[in-house]
């Protein structure tokens, strides 16, 4: 039984086909909105690109003037558009031309009212992200412009402190997502893009500068495509990942750059006692032809917010790293879990993957991750059937693939195969509380691993 189709093994022991044989199904699924050919332009309805303006009564007047009409492009074009809070309706193609920037207040109440939203994977009531969408039908942020979050501005807020703290306390406890209400007077960073419960999402073309936390936020959302995006998030304000769907279904992430102060794709699924409540996996995602420039965690990560699950998870033709880069990213390959959040992570499967210069270990699979924090009972995670083919890796200061399982949870099922993986600094892989996981045509150092 070759290596491949060993780790395609259902639960319940039934080999399957190549799992790659279901991507042509999911992309098909996967159809961008398409728009009536109308425009509203922003200085129709008072607004002025002149980087001091605010312009934030103009682009919800445009918008609602699009959504009424039965939908078009809100366009952005010309200059800088000072602004605060942008919610987009359904049917809405907000379009920021290039050489348009759209240019966020860093005044906090510039996003109020709160807003049902989610918080490192808990669900609760807080300023609204700086384009927010709810239950909305056939959106979009398209164009060559740039979306830029000052997010340096929002660093004293920091981690959430108490805060956070508490929103952690509500997921505990079950507390009311109608009784965690945040907002003014709070400090829990908002993030730059986020959709919830929405269908029919496109983000094309933009570029997205300093985000006061997570760039790209889609949540509980179906039918998503990212394309085009390049994403340079180093400067905002922390936890500035890069594009992350949590407890999304069906999503293409393709053609994108990445230069993030941290996770560049984090796919996710909730935290803990919360997400487990919601009950809702990311699933059916595919990520291709992107570039990875700069991270300080991981290039592909799933987690360590997954308490819904993650499933069917697949990522090909991607560069980590430049050949003639410093060492600049940790990990190539990042799937973090913990203790306490329980769920199922299975299904993934990675490509025609070409990695440089890591600064810890190519591939990092931990259940064990210490900042997933203390939230609940103790429930385990599961992480199984996992595989990894034709990665070429020149370059890594610590292992080619660590695994670190727990001894009441082992990590199954994982292949490595015909891989490559040179000038690995410790020699080799570490794994720990592990069953079933074979390198078939794989050498570490010039050696069989």
């Amino acid at each position: 039984m070759s290596g491949l189709v060993a780790a395609g093994m259902l639960a319940h022991g039934t080999a399957h086909a190549d799992p790659w044989d279901d991507v042509d199904a999911i992309l098909a699924r996967i159809k961008p909105p398409t728009f009536p050919a109308r425009d509203f332009d922003v200085t129709a309805y008072g607004g002025k690109a002149d980087g001091k303006t605010d312009n934030t009564a103009a682009f919800r007047k445009a918008i609602e003037a699009a959504n009424a009409a039965g939908g078009g492009r809100v366009v952005a074009t010309g200059g800088t558009f000072l602004t605060g809070g942008i919610t987009l309706l359904s049917n809405v193609n907000l379009f920021v031309d290039k050489g348009a920037k759209l240019l966020f207040s860093p005044d906090p109440q510039k996003y109020l009212p709160v807003v049902e939203t989610r918080w490192q994977g808990i669900e609760c009531l807080n300023h609204q992200a700086f384009v927010y969408a709810n239950k909305a039908t056939n959106i979009a942020i398209t164009g060559g412009g740039t979306l830029d979050g000052q997010g340096q501005t929002w660093k004293p807020w920091g981690s959430g402190g108490s805060d956070w703290t508490l929103l952690q306390k509500w997921g505990t406890d079950g507390t009311p997502v109608a009784q965690r209400k945040l907002g003014d007077g709070h400090r829990l960073r908002p993030n730059l893009i986020q959709f919830v419960s929405c269908e029919n999402i496109l983000i094309s073309g933009i570029t997205i500068e300093r985000p006061p936390m997570w760039s790209v936020h889609p949540v509980k959302s179906r039918n998503v495509t990212v394309e085009g995006v390049t994403i340079n998030s180093r400067g905002g304000g922390g936890n500035n990942d890069g594009v992350d769907p949590e407890c999304c279904t069906d999503v293409h992430i393709k053609d994108s750059t990445f230069n993030t102060g941290d996770d560049c794709i984090a796919i996710k699924s909730g935290r803990d006692v919360d997400g487990r409540r919601v009950n809702m996996p990311s699933q059916n995602i595919v990520i291709e032809n992107n570039k990875f420039v700069f991270s300080n965690r991981g290039a592909i990560c799933i987690g360590s917010e997954a308490s819904g699950g993650a499933r069917n998870i697949y990522a090909r033709n991607c560069v980590v790293n430049q050949a003639n880069a410093s060492d600049q990213l940790w990990y190539a390959v990042f799937i973090k879990t913990g203790k306490y959040r329980g769920g199922v992570i299975e299904n993934v499967h990675l490509r025609d993957i070409t990695a440089n210069k890591l600064t810890k270990s190519a591939i990092l699979i931990t259940l064990n991750y210490s900042g997933s924090g203390s939230s609940g009972p103790v429930v385990n995670p599961v992480v199984r059937n996992l595989t990894f083919e034709r990665l070429t890796v020149a370059g890594s200061k610590e292992y080619a693939v660590e695994i670190d399982g727990l001894s009441a949870s082992k990590v199954t099922g994982v292949v490595v195969s015909n891989s490559k993986f040179t000038s690995i600094a410790k020699g080799g892989n570490k794994l720990t509380n592990t069953q079933n996981i074979t390198f078939p045509g794989t050498t570490v150092n010039g050696k069989p691993a």
